[in-house]
């Protein structure tokens, strides 16, 4: 078969969801009109591990429109939208492999299943992907003519695979683009994180002690929408100019083994593994709340937090399983650790992802038509596809800007007018 879904008979319902979001990606639609005309992608073999989504429905729509032959994968075994992966096979003779809440062998299975396609080019949101392209697949890899990063977990995991001189081919930083991180990362990921904690856990933030771990793009975002909702902010850093960028923008900064005594309500968001420990849980108060809005569910150490407790019990709410520890005192840990906001919500609003996955699919575009120039490294998003991107997001919101006059061009590009 050329699909592995949980349901084609959820197909109806998960067609009214991606025709909705793509009332609000309006530059993903003028690309996926244009690549039905000119079909950029054509005869192009293509296997992407992303998030299933209503909004991911509609860039692999786009991606089919411009030729490519696709096949679709999750990137995580809680994020897929089982009605909306029956409608891409049903409705647009995408061939998917993804279900909600699939078993580690099923997820490594459906990652075969998107190597053995033999594509040519890749999307990946976290490697993954890539990452089994590099285990045994020397032959298919030999192929590949880039692939698209889309987090930055999985940007991490290049670099270091490019640093250690064993990375295969090359890879477009889409994560690092500005059309991305600034948006997507922050406003995308503030509003989901919230809205997936809250239905999780129907708990009131104001006054609630919110510890946010990390202060990237990520963690911005879902600091600047809790403190937003009453939420006192505490942020936890490894990094010296992100936690001064924090104590300037207001917010307490302290680390993890402080924050760990006074937090109600606990947020990873770093990209690396074990940020919360044993010996922060030790010292949490009853009741706490922990969750995990980074790629990856190892933020939390979840072996460590089952060693120390005495009873855990399951599905107290859903996405909610309580763990009670030796002394009594319960820690709430959310979606298994996995993404809150996919997990227990339903990830980005489909209008911040409009610019990511129009990023995403320029820049395969871009990599067919330069892919005799394209040197093996981790590369940034081409600054022309970002100006496009952005310019055109202005227009579809209604919003002009100013153009430079020749006088001021003249002016940015000289060095004699002075003092």
């Amino acid at each position: 078969m050329n699909y592995d879904v949980k349901d084609l008979n959820l197909a109806t319902e998960g067609k009214r969801r991606i025709l909705w979001a793509e009332n609000d990606m309006p530059v993903l639609k003028l690309i996926r009109e244009r690549f039905d005309k000119e079909k950029p992608l054509a005869g192009r073999k293509m296997s992407a591990c992303l998030h299933v989504t209503a909004e991911t429905a509609n860039v692999a729509r786009t991606l089919e429109a411009g030729g490519a032959d696709l096949v679709l994968i999750a990137s995580n075994p809680l994020s897929t939208q089982d009605d909306v992966a029956a409608s891409l096979v049903e409705d647009f003779g995408i061939k998917v492999f993804a279900i909600n809440g699939e078993d580690t062998p099923t997820y490594y299975k459906h990652i075969a299943a998107a190597v053995e396609h033999r594509p040519v080019i890749t999307m990946d949101d976290g490697a993954d992907l890539v990452s089994a392209m590099h285990k045994g697949y020397d032959d298919i890899a030999k192929g590949i003519i880039a692939s698209m990063e889309e987090t930055t977990t999985g940007v991490i995991r290049l670099r270091a695979l490019a640093a250690k001189g064993k990375l295969r081919f090359p890879v477009i930083a889409v994560n690092d683009a500005q059309t991305k991180f600034l948006f997507d990362n922050r406003y995308g990921t503030g509003q989901s994180t919230v809205d997936g904690i809250i239905r999780a856990t129907d708990i009131l933030l104001a006054g609630k002690i919110v510890v946010v771990s990390g202060y990237g793009w990520c963690g911005r975002g879902f600091a600047m929408r809790v403190r937003g909702m009453g939420a006192i902010v505490t942020i936890t850093e490894v990094d010296p100019i992100r936690a001064l960028e924090a104590a300037m923008d207001g917010y307490r900064v302290m680390p993890m083994a402080e924050a760990a005594q006074i937090g109600d309500l606990f947020c990873t968001l770093t990209g690396d593994m074990h940020v919360l420990r044993p010996e922060h849980f030790d010292m949490m108060q009853d009741g706490a709340f922990v969750c995990n809005s980074g790629h990856f569910d190892i933020e939390i150490d979840i072996p460590g937090l089952t060693k120390m407790s005495k009873k855990i019990r399951k599905g107290v709410r859903n996405f909610v399983d309580e763990y009670i520890l030796q002394d009594g005192r319960r820690i709430f840990l959310l979606a298994d650790g996995r993404l809150i906001n996919l997990a227990a919500a339903e990830g980005h609003p489909a209008s911040v992802m409009d610019m990511s996955f129009a990023t995403q699919a320029l820049a395969a575009e871009w990599v067919v038509n330069n892919a005799e120039n394209i040197d093996v490294r981790v590369h940034d998003i081409p600054t022309e596809i970002e100006d496009w991107i952005s310019r055109l997001k202005l227009k579809t919101m209604n919003i002009g800007i100013d153009t430079l006059t020749p006088e001021q061009e003249k002016y940015l590009k000289s060095w004699e007018i002075g003092t």
